[in-house]
C-alpha cells in the first residue's frame, strides 16, 4: 500500500467520526479546547487501536484464508463504503451536545467498526502495522478537532457528503486491490 493510499484510506476511514464530530460541535453551545481535544482523543485513539486489533485477529487466521486474502480485502472495504455511504443518507442524526466518558466512549466504538474491517484487509495486504494505525489513528484526531470547530461555525450541512467521499474512496479502494491481485 503506498503513501497515497494509506493517507486515503485514513481519510475515509476517518468520515463517520468527523460527521459525528461537527454534529458534536453543532449541538454545543459553548465549545471549549477541552471539548475539541477530547473528541480528537477518543476518535483518533479507537480508530489507532480498531485496526490494530483487526489486524491481530486476523493475523491468526492468516494462513487459512491466504489464497481469498484479495476478495476479502475487496469485500470488506466495498461493506464498509456502501454503509457508509448509505448511512449518509439517515436523515436522523441526533445532535447530542453530551462530552460525558459514556458518551464519548459509545460514540467512539461505533465509529470505529469499520475501522476494525480495515484492519483486517490491511493484514491481508501484509502492510506494516503500527505507521499505518498511527497515519489513521492521527488524521482522525486532526480531522475530528477540525469537525468540532466546523460544526460549532457551520453546521452539519457537509457531514453527509464526507461520508459519501469516504464511502466511496474506500470502494475504490477496495476495488484496486482486488483487480492489482487478479492481474
Amino acid at each position: 500500500m503506498s503513501a497515497l493510499e494509506l493517507i486515503l484510506l485514513s481519510v475515509s476511514l476517518a468520515m463517520d467520526a468527523f460527521a459525528v464530530s461537527v454534529c458534536k460541535g453543532l449541538a454545543s453551545p459553548s465549545v471549549k479546547v477541552r471539548h475539541v481535544l477530547l473528541c480528537g482523543c477518543f476518535f483518533g485513539g479507537f480508530q489507532f487501536l480498531m485496526p490494530l486489533a483487526g489486524y491481530g485477529l486476523a493475523s491468526i487466521f492468516r494462513q487459512s484464508i491466504e489464497r481469498y486474502d484479495h476478495w476479502i480485502a475487496f469485500a470488506l472495504l466495498t461493506l464498509i463504503g456502501i454503509n457508509m455511504i448509505r448511512e449518509s443518507f439517515d436523515e436522523e442524526k441526533e445532535a447530542n451536545a453530551s462530552f460525558s466518558f459514556v458518551t464519548m466512549l459509545g460514540l467512539a466504538v461505533a465509529t470505529s467498526i469499520d475501522a476494525l474491517a480495515a484492519g483486517v484487509s490491511l493484514s491481508m495486504l501484509s502492510v506494516q502495522i503500527l505507521p499505518s494505525v498511527l497515519c489513521i489513528g492521527g488524521i482522525t484526531f486532526v480531522i475530528s478537532c477540525a469537525g468540532v470547530m466546523i460544526g460549532h461555525l457551520v453546521g452539519t450541512r457537509f457531514s453527509g457528503n464526507a461520508e459519501r467521499l469516504g464511502g466511496a474512496v474506500l470502494i475504490v479502494l477496495g476495488l484496486k486491490t482486488l483487480l492489482t491481485a487478479l492481474f
